[in-house]
């Protein structure tokens, strides 16, 4: 199953034939329809649509059908509606003439100052009332459907990007990792030397007030404390195991945005751990390289559904 980015762009168009009293021949005019829809990032599905007032009545089966493909994102759906170039200045019906002229005349009764309808008006005003033409939902859906799927291949394709750029990232982690865990082992052995050393200097210097047992004693106390305070193996263990679990999402797909960034927050706060926890320069240069790239994929798994 692809991973599915939050954000995507879509937009069809048809012609459709709609059959129009008055014109020339008589034959149908073409009425166009067309949908945009536009997605981007947010915690959970929010939809708005900015349809026509003759579309108005699909928005039920619209909202359905999105919610059977899409989960998560701001999604906006438009719609335009209109009669095609062909037919914009088709020749008016004698029944179109005949309203026309009776509204102008009640008009007039009212307000006999009002001017009479120039020829440019009445082609305006005929082929607005045939751009207004009813769009069967038979005609609507089909189109809607066509859009739904075109934003969720833009969606998969954005998401495939942002899959391999997860994946790029969890391998300089893992590489990071595996630099950090032979640092720890080094690192107490370098302090145990240092401790031995201020043991040998503490029996020097106290052998007249502290027994020997007693400044070893101590020592090997700093000594373990240190080694506890500066050990990291189970924050590398934990940090591993969030790696292989989020390479194996990324590679499963399907609604995983939530997971990933639940995993992201687990993997900052290792990361922020190993760092605090550092006794070698080596050590926190790996944290603050581990915190920069964890932040890059903050950044992208917010886009994804």
């Amino acid at each position: 199953m692809p991973v599915y980015s939050m954000t995507g762009y879509a937009s069809v168009q048809s012609s459709t034939p709609a059959a129009q009293a008055g014109t020339v021949s008589g034959s149908p005019s073409a009425q166009r329809l067309g949908l945009e829809i536009r997605s981007v990032n947010s915690r959970f599905l929010d939809l708005s649509f900015r349809l026509p007032d003759e579309l108005r009545h699909a928005e039920p089966a619209l909202r359905e059908l999105i919610t059977q493909h899409i989960h998560r994102g701001k999604v906006e759906v438009r719609a335009m509606t209109g009669a095609g170039a062909e037919s914009i200045w088709a020749e008016p019906s004698t029944a179109t003439l005949q309203k026309l002229l009776g509204l102008q005349d009640k008009v007039q009764s009212w307000l006999p100052k009002a001017r009479d309808l120039s020829v440019v008006d009445v082609l305006k005003l005929a082929s607005h009332e045939k751009s207004g033409a009813g769009v069967t939902d038979a005609e609507l859906m089909p189109l809607a459907t066509q859009a739904v799927k075109a934003l969720k291949d833009a969606r998969a394709r954005e998401g495939a990007r942002l899959a391999d750029m997860l994946l790029e990232r969890i391998g300089q982690l893992k590489e990071l990792a595996a630099q950090a865990a032979p640092l720890l082992p080094k690192l107490v052995a370098q302090q145990r030397q240092r401790f031995i050393e201020r043991w040998n200097e503490a029996l020097g210097l106290a052998q007249a007030s502290t027994a020997p047992d007693v400044a070893q004693d101590r020592a090997l106390t700093e000594a373990t404390a240190f080694a506890i305070r500066i050990d990291v193996a189970e924050e590398l263990t934990r940090l591993s195991s969030h790696l292989e679990e989020l390479a194996r999402l990324v590679k499963k797909g399907g609604d995983i945005g939530k997971r990933l960034d639940f995993l992201i927050q687990e993997l900052h706060r290792e990361a922020n751990t190993m760092g605090s926890k550092s006794a070698a320069l080596e050590l926190t240069n790996i944290s603050v390289e581990m915190k920069v790239l964890i932040e890059q994929m903050r950044e992208q798994v917010q886009n994804i559904e």
